[in-house]
């Protein structure tokens, strides 16, 4: 059994195939008789696009007693034949879900809700970041030039502003200075977020555990938890990181296979959290250890930092599937701090 669910019309299609009599079902369900609907099923297995409220539906289904497997988009695509409709959109869930494919963790209310509090901080900074880029640029028009940290804005700000006073009408000076005392705010949003993303991590044995890893801190080690759901749905650290697009994609004709760069499928926020926590240990580490200085000998340093943060990922996986802390085997690596990426 099947379901597509289309977020313009706010209904559902179901596609399913009766075991017994082979009769073909592909109908319509709204979105209030959805569930009843399969209150009324006997408990089976249910394909789901892993769409916008997948996550909420799935969780209410699997208290029905039905497994529950979300699929990724772009795996479902491939089975689409035809013209795209709700209907064939069913079919190719329903056609997949019987594909050997590493499903979408269903995830807890909890586990969701941290990742929730990652898109919003993850929206916030990019607000912030697009709000200094726009006061440089329309400073720059005023032949008002400085750097591009936030430091130098800060620094340079009240005295541009008042040169401006000088020139310019009020009604923009002033507004310079609104947009100027916003970013502050959008610290301070910022701020508190991550103080309730350090609470929730202090409470979570999970998290803990893995933020003794160097190169893992607050935001990878609460989004890596909330990201993974259930540790042992993956047989190994490489299936993780391999979810996480960490490892080379492959191309193969005539019996030879060629390895290019990484395949970045999976999570791009948790992969990019991983990739700047490994830069980070091999900037700021005293020792690095042997195995990532034999590395850097003979490959280009973003290549090491690639397999750092692959290495980071299998590390996670075996700490959160095994339930074993971390033992710092090399030495080198526990002068690290492990405040991760901010």
């Amino acid at each position: 059994m099947t379901s597509s669910r289309s977020n313009w019309r706010i209904s559902s299609r179901v596609h399913l195939v009766d075991a017994e009599t082979g009769e073909i079902v592909n109908r319509a369900l709204k979105r209030g008789a959805f569930l009843e609907y399969f209150t009324n099923h006997a408990p089976c297995l249910i394909g789901m696009e892993a769409c916008g409220g997948a996550q909420h539906w799935a969780r209410e289904l699997t208290k029905l007693g039905h497994e529950v497997r979300l699929m990724p988009a772009k795996f479902v695509k491939a089975f689409n034949i035809g013209n795209k409709s709700d209907a064939a959109d069913a079919r190719a869930i329903w056609l997949a879900v019987q594909q050997p494919c590493k499903p979408v963790a269903v995830k807890t209310e909890a586990q969701q809700a941290v990742l929730a509090m990652h898109r919003m901080r993850q929206q916030l900074v990019k607000m912030r970041t697009m709000q200094i880029n726009g006061l440089r640029g329309l400073l720059a028009e005023y032949g008002e030039v400085m750097s591009r940290s936030r430091t130098s804005l800060d620094k340079a700000m009240p005295g541009v502003l008042q040169r401006l006073t000088e020139r310019l009408p009020a009604m923009l000076v002033d507004t310079l200075r609104d947009r100027w005392g916003e970013l502050r705010k959008m610290d301070e949003q910022i701020a508190r977020i991550e103080q309730r993303l350090k609470v929730w991590m202090k409470q979570d044995e999970a998290c803990t555990a893995i933020a003794e890893i160097p190169g893992v801190g607050l935001l990878t080690a609460t989004a890596a938890v909330a990201t993974m759901g259930d540790a042992k749905a993956f047989r190994s650290g490489r299936e993780f990181a391999a979810f996480l697009g960490l490892v080379p994609r492959q191309r193969g004709s005539g019996g030879k296979v060629s390895l290019f760069g990484i395949s970045k499928r999976g999570d791009t926020y948790l992969r990019t959290l991983l990739t700047h926590g490994a830069r980070c240990v091999l900037a700021n580490a005293r020792d690095i250890g042997s195995w990532a200085e034999q590395l850097k000998k003979r490959r280009p340093l973003n290549v090491v930092v690639v397999a750092l943060a692959n290495k980071m990922a299998r590390t996670i996986w075996a700490i959160l599937a095994h339930q074993q802390p971390y033992s710092r085997r090399d030495a080198g690596t526990a002068s690290v701090c492990s405040g991760g990426p901010a």
